[in-house]
Formats: C-alpha cells, structure tokens, sequence
C-alpha cells in the first residue's frame, strides 16, 4: 500500500533506471546499492507468460486438498528462512530490523487463515431440488493472475492474492516493486519448496512499459494491484476491452475520533502506534485523528508523550523504533506537507532536531500538528511518513463529517466505551473497514477493501477467492 509519492513516480512505486537494462534497489539505510537484477527482456516475459497459462490448465484439475497441503508446505518454507526474510526487508525498504520479522509472522497467519477458508471460498453452490434436474455452481479459476505488489508490506500485500489465487487453481506471475525484488524471489522459491509445479508461480523484474505490456497480454486474465491512484488508473486503461477483473488496492488517508468516553491510554497507544509503525508507511495507518474537545488537551499530551520515546536511526539498530522513508523524495514531500501547514497556522508539537533530519535526507523525525484545518495539505493529501494532524471537534456529527470528507476510505477507527454508539457512527462513516477500539491491522477473516479513491475488489475472508474465481452453472435434465 503505498502512495502516491512514495510510491515512487507516476505509474508503479518503482525505483528503476529505465534506460537500462538493470534493477538497482537503493537501500534507505545508508544510500547503498543492495540489490541488482537485470530486468526481463522480451523473450523471458513470453517464455513466462507461456509457461503459466500451460500450466494453469494442469494445476486447476489437482485436487483442492492437494493444492492446500503444497500451500501449508510452502509457508512453512516461507516462515523457516523468517531471520534472513527479515534483514532484507531491514536493508531494501528501511523497516526497523526489531519490527522486520513480525512481517513474516503477518504473512503466515493471513495465509494459513485462507488455506483454511479455502473449502467455503470455493465450495460448489448446490441448488434447490427440482423434480427431474440436478442443479449447481461451481467456482472455476479465472486462468493466469498477474500480480503487481508494493514495497511498504512487501510480503503481506502480495500474499492476499498470491496465495488464494494458487489455492483457487489460477496460475500466478508476481511483479514485485523495484525497491523490494527479493520478495518476489522469495516468495516463488517457498511455493517451489512446497511443490508448486513449474509454471504455477512466476516472478519478472520489469520496466514500467513491460509491466503494460504483460498487462495487455491476452494470457492474462486477472491483475491485481497495490499502489497509487494514478497507477490503478493505469492499471484500468491498460485492461480497457480486455472484459478482465482487476482489483486495486490504492491510496488512504485514514481517520481516527477519539470520543469524549474513551478509554485514553489505549486511545493513544493504539492511534499513535497506528500513525507511526513502519514510519507512517501504511496504507491503513492513520493519518489524521479528530478528539473531542473535553479530552483534547490530555490527549495531545499524552500523544505528544509518546511519540517522544521514539527512537529515529538505522534500521539495522536493534533499538531504532522508527526508521528512514523509503526514498528522500518520500521524505521531503512530508516535509514540504509539514511547513505548509505551519506557514497555514498549524502547530508542530515535536522538536525536529535530530542530526540525521536533514533536506534530501531519508531520515525524518516523527511529528504532531495540531491546530490543523481541511485546508492544509497534511489534512487532505496521503503522507506516508511519520506525521499525524490531530484537530478539535465539539460532536459526533463534527467528527463524522470531517471524517468523510476526504477522497479515500480505506478504514476508518472509534475509540469509545459505548460500544453501541460506536457502531451507530461507524455505520454512517465511507470506509472499507471500521474499526472501534483498534485500527490499522486486517483480520484475515474479515474483506479487505476500500471504497472511493481507494480502490475496488476486496481481498481476504470467503470473499476474498470470489474475484479469483468464475461461476459455471450446470443445469443437468436427469429426467426424458
């Protein structure tokens, strides 16, 4: 999930040298070049592209069971390397390495979770009895799904639709983000450990203009993409009369309100952890908190408190909290965020003075705002970066209406007491997910979607192999 800026130009996240033939994933650690890979030229993409759709036609005619025992095999593949999954995440995209493995842990346990829905998800739906008929339909894999993942959760944005893609019988080609190619290695080398056969899952390192091309292809039949708006757009043109699905995970600009009842210390803990893990690098991190005026001043002293004991520096210190954005650009446009809304008459609650913030710098030092409008840019543009506006409100209705004025509506959190009430407001917000209590975390039980500017499709729970899958009606005259 990613964003707009730091997802890197205008089209996929990526951080390519377009006119050559070579991948170079610069670390944020230390500007160092840590991954090279030479992209995939004409004759690999076909030779790819090939060898999934032969092999699609064989893997969907092996048995569910089967499918979900090399699926639970090549997880566990996944989760024995979990230390040197973790350090390379550490060094491609600038995760603190304390933080580094809990990606892995995510991962599995989305993924056992799907292998487990796998039989509801694609359960065949017998129909009423009918004198003289036999009726029912039957999920069928929609063919070769192309997979365009991000960089900020390199692992657990690929698996919502790597795994229940295999699981439902389709053929997978994954294209990782250049800043994270390893994940797509990784990934391939798990599923091949755990039987996959030749073909059924695919990596290529592409170009932007490849990753069109593979699109266009007429072997594709699905595409699903994390990243920027202007990519999905992309996304959408490229798939333009094709009459294939798409799912597209896009921007955020996630609220959170604090009401009068709330149980403060789990209030701040949870809405600051939710605005400043992965250095405000979520796509469902919160980016902007509403508190009721009767608790505003302790809730922004407490806040403040907080985000005080973050510790920002190298990601491969084991006490680094709070690590660097994934490229400079990402963090100059906080920055630039950041002094607009002061020139507007916003107030920066944290003293920015760590050596290693500087112009042109990945390093940026967390940051709280407060007396902040709509108007500011903090307020109305994704982030992605370790800042948080935190703006009074004086009602429920106060707090919904500047809640869902915003372009994108991913999830949406309340921290109250009155549970009742909760879901009352949450009833009334534009959000994919509502939480209350809680926020940025997807239970894999539950869809996970968005709604306006941040996408469409869903991913994950019993719904999540629906997109995945196509529905073949038999209609059978049992009776002459």
């Amino acid at each position: 999930m990613f964003l707009r800026v730091l997802r890197g130009d205008k089209f996929f996240n990526l951080r390519e040298k377009q006119m050559s033939n070579t991948l170079k994933t610069i670390s944020p650690i230390d500007g160092s070049v840590y991954v090279e890979r030479p992209f995939a030229n004409t004759d690999d993409i076909q030779t790819a592209l090939e060898n999934a759709s032969n092999a699609q036609k064989a893997w969907k005619k092996t048995p569910l069971d089967e499918r979900k025992a090399i699926c639970t095999k090549a997880i566990d593949a996944f989760v024995a390397k979990k230390d040197e999954i973790a350090n390379e995440i550490t060094w491609q995209m600038g995760r603190p390495i304390g933080s580094a493995a809990g990606e892995v842990n995510g991962t599995e346990e989305r993924a056992r979770k799907m292998i487990e829905l796998a039989d509801q998800g694609l359960a065949t739906i017998k129909i009423a009895d009918k004198p003289g008929f036999d009726r029912w339909i039957q999920r069928e894999p929609v063919g070769v799904v192309f997979v365009i993942a991000p960089w900020n959760y390199p692992y657990l944005t690929a698996i919502n639709a790597v795994l229940p893609a295999i699981l439902a019988g389709n053929s997978v080609i994954i294209k990782h983000s250049a800043q994270t190619p390893l994940c797509a290695e990784r990934l391939v080398e798990a599923f091949r450990a755990g039987g996959v056969p030749e073909g059924v899952f695919e990596y290529l390192h592409l170009t932007h203009a490849d990753t069109e091309t593979v699109i266009k292809d007429e072997r594709i039949n699905y595409v699903a993409f994390t990243g920027s708006v202007p990519g999905g757009e992309m996304v959408e043109k490229a798939v333009a009369g094709r009459f294939i699905g798409i799912g597209l995970e896009l921007g955020g600009k996630d609220p959170a309100y604090v009401r009068a009842d709330a149980d403060m210390a789990n209030a701040v803990d949870t809405t600051m952890d939710g605005a400043f893990y992965n250095s405000g690098q979520s796509c469902c991190g919160v980016e902007r908190v509403y508190v009721h005026e009767s608790v505003y001043d302790e809730y922004v002293k407490q806040a403040v408190e907080w985000v005080n004991k973050l510790k920002l520096g190298r990601s491969d210190n084991p006490e680094t909290t709070l690590g660097p954005l994934v490229r400079s650009s990402a963090a100059d446009f906080v920055r630039s965020q950041t002094q607009d809304a002061i020139k507007q008459g916003a107030i920066a609650q944290i003293k920015a003075d760590d050596p290693l913030d500087k112009a042109g710098s990945t390093y940026l030092s967390p940051q709280i705002l407060t007396e902040v409008n709509h108007n500011m840019r903090v307020m109305t543009e994704e982030s992605f970066g370790p800042i948080v506006g935190i703006q009074k409100v004086s009602s429920d209705e106060q707090a919904i209406e500047l809640m869902n004025d915003s372009e994108f509506g991913l999830t949406a959190s309340i921290f109250t007491t009155d549970i009742d009430k909760g879901v009352e407001l949450g009833q009334q917000l534009e959000t994919g997910t509502f939480f209350i209590n809680r926020c940025d975390y997807l239970d894999p039980d539950l869809a996970w979607t968005g709604v306006k500017n941040s996408g469409h499709g869903c991913t994950l729970s019993v719904m999540g192999y629906e997109s995945l899958t196509r529905p073949k009606s038999f209609h059978i005259k049992t009776e002459l």
